[in-house]
C-alpha cells in the first residue's frame, strides 16, 4: 500500500473547496485531471455525500464522498478496475488567521490486481511529482473558479 501526503495553501474558503469537490458537472477534469467525463457517473447523490464512479486513461474508480465534516472530506474506494478497498483520498481543510486555507491531501493506493500492484509501483517512485502537479493544478482552478464567482456575484 502506497501513502503519499499533499500541502496547498489556497485563497479559496473551505466551502469553495468543497463545492468544486463534489461539482459532478460536465467539465469536471477542468478541475480534476485524473477525472475524464466519459467515465463519470453518479450513482447517488445526497446532501453531504455521494457515490461517484470516475477515472481516465482506463483506469477508474467507483467512490464514497463523505462531506459531513466541513473540514474533513473523504473518498473511500467501493470498487475499482485496479485499486483495492484500502484505497481512496482525504481532505483536510484549515482556515489560517490570514483567511487563506490549508489543504492537507492524502492519497492511498492499493493495487489489487496485477495491474493494479504495477500502478502502484509507478506511483510509489515517479507518480508523486505527477501528483503533485496535478494537485497544483487543482488548487489553482479552484482559486480561479472561486475568484471568478465572487466577481460575478
Amino acid at each position: 500500500m502506497t501513502t503519499i501526503k499533499l500541502h496547498a495553501n489556497t485563497s479559496a474558503t473551505p466551502e469553495q473547496f468543497i463545492a468544486s469537490l463534489t461539482d459532478f458537472g460536465p467539465g469536471r477534469a477542468e478541475l480534476f485531471g485524473n477525472s475524464a467525463d466519459r467515465y463519470l457517473q453518479i450513482h447517488d447523490r445526497g446532501k453531504t455525500q455521494a457515490d461517484v464512479t470516475e477515472g481516465s486513461r482506463g483506469v477508474w474508480e467507483r467512490l464514497h464522498y463523505d462531506w459531513s465534516n466541513p473540514t474533513h472530506v473523504t473518498l473511500t474506494t467501493t470498487d475499482s478496475n485496479a485499486w483495492g478497498r484500502n484505497s481512496g483520498h482525504t481532505y483536510d481543510l484549515t482556515v489560517n488567521p490570514n483567511g487563506n486555507t490549508t489543504v492537507d491531501y492524502t492519497v492511498v493506493r492499493e493495487g489489487k490486481n496485477l495491474r493494479g500492484r504495477l500502478l502502484e509501483v509507478v506511483v510509489r517512485s515517479v507518480g508523486k511529482s505527477v501528483l503533485v502537479k496535478a494537485f497544483d493544478n487543482t488548487v489553482k482552478a479552484i482559486e480561479a473558479r472561486a475568484e471568478s464567482q465572487k466577481e460575478a456575484g
